[in-house]
């Protein structure tokens, strides 16, 4: 996936501008170093656990709230679109 390899790219980058080790990031995210050379490489059987991980360890997690946003206007329309899934109330009485 081409956006892996992008995310894996800039994880490097942020790390040697930092001039933070390997071996520091894998101890501080708790994971090995053959998972986080995997996640420079971008791959995409690494989970996403271990992505946000080393994105804490660099100070880049708040990055993370912003997957998936929509922009404001179309998440507005879409949210008065949906659905409410409404249930039948119980009769005194009846069991479950």
């Amino acid at each position: 996936m081409k956006i892996l390899e992008k995310v894996g790219a800039q994880i490097k980058r942020a790390r040697l501008r930092r001039n933070i080790s390997v071996e520091v990031i894998t101890d501080q995210a708790g994971i090995s170093e053959t998972t986080f050379y995997a996640i420079e490489k971008g791959t995409s059987t690494v989970s996403i656990g271990a992505y946000a991980a080393v994105l804490t360890v660099l100070e880049l997690d708040k990055d993370l709230g912003l997957v998936a946003l929509d922009e404001a206007g179309k998440k507005q329309f879409r949210e008065q679109h949906l659905q409410r899934r409404e249930r039948a109330t119980r009769k005194k009485g009846e069991k479950q």
